[in-house]
């Protein structure tokens, strides 16, 4: 299982991106998605997470300003951000993990895409 992200990129703060993120290799359905960041010198936090039953969760950073959602069909998620503030610069990883029918765990990363708000 791949993921691939994409999406990042440089913007002004008050603005917007929309990062990508498709799973290819499986056709399994799975149970979360979601987005990480990491800033430099600071650990690597949770941004947003969504269940295959589209619960969503957010970082309190982010809530009103950053929103998630996943196509089932493709297992693609997208986070879109809005309203971007400089200390939203990080690199974002979106993630997937769950365990499968038979209890087995999975965890799968993408490679990362930088978002840089800056003027």
């Amino acid at each position: 299982v791949q993921l691939q992200a994409s999406g990042g990129g440089l913007v002004q703060p008050g603005g917007s991106l929309r990062l990508s993120c498709t799973a290819s290799g499986s056709k399994f359905r799975f149970n979360n998605m979601g987005w990480y960041r990491q800033a430099p010198g600071k650990e690597r936090e949770l941004v947003a997470a969504i269940t295959l039953g589209l619960s969503t969760n957010y970082a309190d950073s982010v809530k009103g300003r950053f929103t998630i959602s996943r196509v089932i069909a493709t297992n693609t998620v997208y986070l879109q951000m809005d309203s971007l503030e400089p200390e939203d610069t990080a690199v974002y990883y979106c993630n997937a993990w769950g365990t499968t029918i038979a209890s087995i765990p999975y965890d799968y990363w993408g490679q990362g895409t930088l978002v840089t708000v800056s003027s």
